[in-house]
Formats: structure tokens, sequence, C-alpha cells
């Protein structure tokens, strides 16, 4: 199989060898800068004995596209 001609592959997280790769890996890149304050502020919240203010937290990711992926053929 040939990629992207026969198969499309895409990987999580955005990493040097993603843009190395023959040939280059779509990806989904994380907001790992947001995901840590926001963890961090969790966890302050916590330990100063404060309710959770929220149940779930969505964040936003960015399809990142590369050369492993095509359109669907018909």
């Amino acid at each position: 199989m040939r990629v992207p001609r026969d198969l499309s592959v895409v990987g999580f997280d955005v990493m040097p060898v993603t843009v190395r790769a023959d040939p280059p890996l779509t990806t989904v890149r994380q907001p790992l800068s947001e995901m840590a304050v926001s963890a961090a502020e969790l966890g302050l919240a916590l330990g100063r004995g404060e309710g959770v203010p929220q149940l779930v937290l969505e964040i936003a990711t960015q399809l990142v596209v590369r050369q492993s992926t095509a359109r669907p053929q018909n």
C-alpha cells in the first residue's frame, strides 16, 4: 500500500519527525500550554479547598494537513 494513494495516515501531537517523514505526516496539534495552564489552575483551586469550577473543559485542537492524507477516491 502507498500513502496517501491507498491509505491516509494521521498522527497525534506535532513532533519534528512528522515533517521529516516521507510523506510528511498529517497531525492533530494539541494546545499544550493552554492545557497546562488549565490543569495548574484546577490543581491550585483544589489545593485551596475550592470547588471544581466545571466538570468538563473543552480545548480546541488543530488539524495540520500534510502529504500523508488525500481525499477519498470514488
